[in-house]
């Protein structure tokens, strides 16, 4: 009547069909150390934090990049802030570039902020935020070759007709400071 085998079978909870599963938690960053140099691309559905060094494109949600990364590549990600060094083309909806920051590159970007001190050499383009993937949203920001060039090629007719009409200032100057050669003159005595 009183033996251990029941009491146990009675005890385990038996799971049911009918609960809903827990919701996922985020996962902690993936952080690439000081000491860590990844040559080759990375890709993650979370947050990646870079301290080391990247030769190669990262695509994540999240980007960190510390004081002393090195990032050479194309990156893409929602979110990234820059302490570090990027020497490529940045694709995000939001970038923020710290006081340290060292960007050589272009950011196609959704909402940019840039502190003092923060170096860039590149273009920044603001990309339309839409229901699209980012993926989607940055090649559709990028003009297409076809309509920089139809632009290019239709000039407006007043500018075609006052550059026909008026020679250029530089080449009348450097028709007139162009020095002739001297002749030397026979002198008669």
């Amino acid at each position: 009547m009183f033996s251990k085998k029941k009491n146990k079978a009675a005890a385990k909870p038996v799971p049911s069909k009918a609960q809903p599963p827990s919701p996922a938690k985020p996962s902690p960053p993936t952080i690439i150390s000081k000491d860590l140099r990844i040559v080759g691309d990375l890709r993650s559905d979370g947050e990646i934090q870079v301290d080391g060094a990247i030769e190669g494109d990262v695509w994540c949600k999240i980007l960190l990049i510390g004081e002393s990364a090195h990032v050479k590549g194309e990156i893409t990600a929602d979110s990234i802030i820059v302490h570090g060094s990027v020497n490529g083309q940045i694709k995000s909806r939001s970038v923020k570039l710290a006081r340290k920051a060292h960007v050589v590159g272009d950011i196609l970007h959704d909402d940019l902020a840039i502190e003092t001190g923060a170096f860039l050499e590149g273009h920044c383009k603001r990309i339309q935020e839409d229901s699209t993937p980012l993926q989607t949203t940055a090649t559709q920001a990028e003009p297409k070759p076809t309509q920089a060039t139809a632009t290019q090629a239709e000039p407006k007719p007043t500018q075609t007709t006052a550059t026909q009409a008026e020679p250029k200032p530089a080449q009348a100057t450097a028709t007139q400071a162009e020095p002739k050669p001297a002749v030397p003159q026979k002198v008669e005595a």
